[in-house]
């Protein structure tokens, strides 16, 4: 609990650094809190030795499973989109990557890319399938093998997949997995019924979590626009590695008393990271005018504040994001909703 409590306290302070990834770890840190992970090698087990079980109720690994089946299967989805398909996203991201060693060059082959665009799209549609269905079980781990050390090797995301791999065990029978790599350990063959305590109140809680998770990457659907563009809708929806987005901004302040107009570059008071995110999210440059605006209060300034910027999404030409003549420090964030001030576009405009 204490490390989920830490991670989510970094995650919701440090949102530069926002990654589907991240966020996965919350739900998958919420979910070690209520399941019995705890009754094999813990504290607890130690403390308290009738804790200690050889069984899961099949259950508990079912969560697992059909949580990154919803990751997978809209990290699919979203793929579906031209700049994808027609290999402009995947070009960008290789030649980034032309220096690596050995690789550099293999990565540049058009082939290639359309290897990784489609080969990328089938796995994330199939693997879970191919990995529940007993025929295709070992071929499926062997592919996710490949793909996620390609993966790892080629874009370093991380830990995402080594999580990854790791899921495979929960498909794979207990016998199977204990021969491998518990051969000492007891293996539960039993085919009992458990009923858990408030089954009742665990099926409702699991109802209402899951159909929150194949809500949210759905709610960008319901907003007008782009989610490319406007970004609204675009976080907790497995929108994973999908463009590559870059933009300018300047803020224009203007005192409502006095008409005097000063030009903010925010660069000037942010980490080099934050502002190169800022002007390609929407609710960053809004909280940033927010901040302005706060500034100005503090010095009993009443203000009006303006963005002037573009965004270019996978080096196409740079548009504009949002209105220049919208008072931002006047406007609230809708969450669920457009903002109006975000100019919505398409990608062909």
């Amino acid at each position: 609990m204490s490390f989920t409590a830490m991670w989510i306290s970094v995650y919701l302070m440090q949102k530069t650094y926002y990654n589907n990834h991240y966020y996965f770890l919350i739900l998958l840190s919420l979910m070690m809190i209520f399941l019995p992970a705890h009754k094999q090698y813990s504290l607890d087990v130690k403390k308290n030795p009738d804790l200690k079980s050889d069984q899961m109720s099949r259950w508990c690994a079912w969560i697992i499973i059909l949580q990154v089946w919803i990751v997978y299967t809209y990290a699919a989805v979203a793929k579906l989109y031209p700049d994808w398909l027609d290999g402009t996203v995947v070009s960008e991201f290789m030649s980034r990557r032309a220096d690596y060693p050995i690789i550099g060059d293999f990565l540049q082959q058009e082939w290639v890319h359309f290897v990784i665009i489609y080969f990328g799209i089938f796995f994330d549609l199939l693997i879970v399938p191919l990995l529940l269905f007993k025929k295709t079980r070992r071929f499926a781990f062997g592919i996710s093998i490949f793909f996620h050390l390609f993966n790892s090797i080629v874009f370093q995301v991380g830990i995402f997949p080594y999580l990854s791999l790791a899921f495979t065990l929960f498909f794979f029978e207990p016998k199977t997995i204990a021969g491998i790599f518990l051969k000492k350990k007891n293996i539960y063959t039993e085919n009992e019924i458990s009923i858990p305590e408030n089954s009742t109140w665990i099926r409702t809680v699991l109802i209402i979590y899951f159909l929150i998770q194949i809500g949210l990457p759905l709610r960008h659907w319901f907003i007008p626009g782009d989610v490319l563009l406007t970004e609204e809708g675009h976080r907790m929806s497995w929108r994973m590695m999908l463009r590559t987005k870059k933009g300018t901004i300047q803020y224009k302040v203007l005192n409502k008393k006095t008409g005097t107009l000063i030009f903010i570059n925010p660069s000037d008071s942010l980490t080099a990271k934050q502002a190169s995110t800022l002007p390609t999210k929407p609710d960053f440059i809004w909280q940033f005018a927010q901040r302005i605006k706060k500034s100005y209060q503090e010095k009993g300034e009443d203000v009006s504040v303006f963005a002037i910027g573009s965004v270019s999404i996978n080096n196409k030409p740079y548009v504009t994001l949002i209105n220049p003549d919208a008072d931002l420090a006047s406007e609230k964030w809708l969450f669920f909703k457009h903002n109006p001030w975000i100019v919505i576009l398409n990608r062909a405009d």
